[in-house]
């Protein structure tokens, strides 16, 4: 018999079980509802679907249906009715609750509650949702008190950073709470809470006692004041957060964290300001600075785990701190000349050090004891000109020292660390050791000084990334690995030789990571206004442009095959770019050439390409592009004939740029995901080539060129009919 059964409320898989339903007759709805994913998943439900808020019209005529009995409020309600949808969030409970509640009230009790609304708490509301927090456990309460007071609206990957330096398992219950759906993790990758939740984890942390010397995390001035002046042992505070501008002055007059003997997070947050400042608050800040010479250094707490401080105010880190529990260190812009002295060794738990733009930092101090230290941010120290060695810390991954113009050397480095900025400095060579460096993936060195790179850099089999951009004493690369994701020399004004290793290095093709692997890739090698490139190193550098066509369409080719066409539509396009100066279509690359911004062709299959197979093609286009001062885009619109007449017709981006500026002419090679299709016997071609700014505006393209070939549907190999 077939039956439906509806489950309300269910928190443990097992009461899904106990009802039998796996007896229930064929045909059978069960709908279970459950504020946990993970128990509806381990009771075998087919399908999970997420109750959503309410949209704002329907938040409004349910508000309204309780509160005037009307689906919508009268005219001289609305403003205020505004500002209860705005605080209920789309939460059904809330609004119905607070309907309710003003039912037949006047205009000025509305306005009353109105003030009331951020101050104190709903009880009916909040003691549903406080059976929410009741049934998490100790790890899941802590990491939602903490996103609640400190961490809501911060970015999911900064969110877990905070709090694995704080818990054991962070990730896990971090996890839990979003099947919970106490976390939300929005579009562009911000942890959201609901406002009434937020409220709800503030109001636990308060209802502890009146005293805040007495709860666990502090987030207001006036509560941190009345701690500090206390000047009295603390076992309790466990996080503060607060803006840095409210808090410095009352530092500078009060003993410091020493007594907050649990005090684990600290966090005094600036303005998120990069490469220019908010006047007004960096007079604060230099007025701060010069009462601080007076004061060393504020005294820190030992069991300090994270400790972000915008602006630091002191020249160093206070000398009775021991950093043995301390895993993230943040002091952007600050004012110290040393992080510490050398009599720190108990580094073990550090795993995070960011000192970008301290412009009066010397030196970083010995770092022997940091064998976790996974990252390494010193962006635009412009006073830093001494490095430790760095090539025994094996878990190093990230360097950053882009901006720091007394940095002359490279630094020594461990084999396996990922990402090495060095942009904007005074190196002048890429050592023949940089061999060594075998997990780089990453290399940044745009506008240094850099003279030389060592043909050795060829034996980097994992660089994906290569920014030499506006290096004008660069004159040779040679040995260049070929499959680089990015190559950008741009503004190499004295470059005149390139070359690209011969070893057996991995395509893009065996880069493949599994079926399943990112497809969203876009392969740049870009050389513009770089004129001074003898005729070897352009044939060098288009030859080596169709290499990585070949590799990346069969990677393509492979991905259409897995996810279907709907899929790679509904992706970000991938494509590949290359550009040099040049005023010409090579013939060696491209057979099928026009000094017209179209062409026609006939397509003709190779000997022995047999079976299902893919069609795909590249293109070349010659454009002076040096009047372009907006963003422009490249379009390829292009008609497949077949013998019978049938026609295929797509109108396709290959390529977008921003902020690039082309002087004179240059070629430009292209190929993109959406030039691979499934031929069907195909025999004639026509391409037309559009360039556009954003305004519309079209500009000329002086001579283009396709390249056609095939790549074979089950072994992805790749046959050329134009000689490749």
């Amino acid at each position: 018999m077939k039956t439906i059964v509806v489950l309300d409320d269910v928190n443990d898989s097992e009461q899904i079980d106990l009802m039998g339903v796996k007896y229930f007759g064929e045909g059978s709805k069960i709908i279970v509802t459950s504020r946990d994913r993970q128990v509806l998943k381990n009771g075998g439900a087919d399908n999970i679907h997420e109750v959503y808020k309410l949209k704002e019209n329907d938040s409004l005529q349910l508000f309204s249906t309780f509160a005037f009995k009307l689906l919508n409020p009268p005219l001289d309600f609305q403003d205020l009715s505004n500002k209860f949808l705005d605080y209920a969030q789309g939460n059904p409970l809330a609004l119905k609750v607070l309907g309710s509640k003003l039912y037949t009230k006047s205009r000025k009790e509305w306005e009353s509650e109105v003030d009331k609304l951020k101050e104190y708490a709903q009880p009916k509301i909040s003691h549903i949702l406080r059976w929410s927090f009741d049934e998490l456990d100790e790890l899941e309460k802590n990491i939602f008190l903490d996103v609640a007071c400190f961490l809501k609206g911060e970015l999911k990957d900064d969110v877990e950073n905070v709090l694995s330096s704080l818990y054991k398992g962070a990730l896990c219950g971090i996890s839990n709470l979003f099947d919970k759906c106490l976390l939300h993790i929005d579009s562009y990758r911000f942890i959201s809470m609901h406002d009434m939740l937020e409220e709800m984890g503030k109001d636990i942390v308060c209802q502890v006692s009146k005293d805040p010397g007495k709860r666990s995390r502090l987030w207001s001035l006036k509560d941190l004041n009345q701690v500090l002046k206390s000047n009295e042992v603390n076992k309790s505070i466990e996080g503060i957060k607060l803006n840095k501008s409210r808090v410095e002055e009352l530092l500078l007059s009060c003993p410091g964290f020493k007594n907050m003997l649990s005090l684990r997070y600290i966090h005094f947050y600036g303005p998120h300001v990069i490469y220019g400042f908010f006047m007004p608050f960096l007079r604060d800040f230099h007025k701060l600075a010069v009462l601080a010479n007076s004061v060393d250094s504020v005294s820190l707490p030992d069991e300090l785990r994270y400790l972000c401080w915008d602006f630091y105010p002191f020249k160093s880190l206070s000398s009775s701190f021991n950093p043995k529990n301390l895993a993230v260190l943040k002091l952007r812009f600050g004012h110290m000349e040393q992080l510490w002295n050398e009599n720190y060794k108990d580094l073990v738990n550090l795993r995070e050090i960011d000192v970008r733009f301290c412009q009066q930092l010397r030196k970083i101090p010995n770092l022997s004891r940091a064998i976790n230290l996974q990252s390494l941010r010193c962006t635009k120290c412009l006073s830093l000109v001494e490095l430790p060695r760095l090539n025994h810390l094996t878990s190093l991954k990230k360097l950053e020292f882009e901006g720091c113009p007394k940095l002359k050397k490279f630094p020594e480095l461990p084999n396996d660390f990922s990402e090495l900025n060095l942009s904007h400095t005074e190196i002048e060579e890429v050592p023949d050791s940089i061999q060594l460096f075998v997990g780089l993936r990453k290399l940044r060195l745009r506008c240094s000084r850099v003279e030389n790179v060592s043909s050795n850099i060829s034996k980097l089999e994992f660089l994906r990334e290569l920014d030499l951009s506006g290096c004008k004493s660069l004159k040779t690369l040679a040995e260049l690995p070929r499959y680089m994701w990015f190559l950008n020399a741009n503004d190499c004004k004295s470059l005149e030789k390139v070359s690209f290793t011969s070893h057996n290095v991995s395509s893009f093709h065996s880069l493949h990571d599994g079926d399943y692997a990112s497809l969203d890739k876009r392969v740049s090698t870009t050389f513009l206004n770089c004129k001074s490139l003898n005729q070897d190193s352009i044939k060098n550098i288009e030859s080596n442009a169709m290499l990585q066509i070949q590799s990346l369409a069969k990677r393509w080719a492979r991905s259409k095959e897995i996810f279907g066409e709907e899929y790679i539509r509904a992706s970000f396009r991938n494509q590949l770019f290359c550009s040099f100066p040049g005023d010409e279509i090579s013939g060696n690359e491209f057979e099928h050439r026009s000094l017209n911004s179209w062409l026609n062709l006939k397509i003709t299959t190779p000997n022995g390409c047999r079976g299902s197979r893919f069609l795909a093609f590249a293109i070349g286009l010659v454009a002076d592009l040096a009047v372009v001062e907006v963003n422009h885009r490249i379009s390829c619109k292009y008609q497949l004939i077949t013998a019978s007449g049938e026609k295929f017709t797509s109108d396709c981006r290959v390529f977008y740029g921003s902020d690039w500026r082309f002087d004179g002419y240059h070629v430009l090679i292209m190929f993109s995901e959406d030039m691979i299709i499934i031929d069907n016997d195909y025999e004639e071609a026509s391409f037309e080539f559009k360039i556009q700014d954003d305004f519309g505006r079209e500009y000329e393209v002086k001579e283009c060129g396709v390249l056609v070939f095939f790549v074979d549907a089950e072994s992805y190999t790749v046959s050329g009919c134009d000689g490749m």
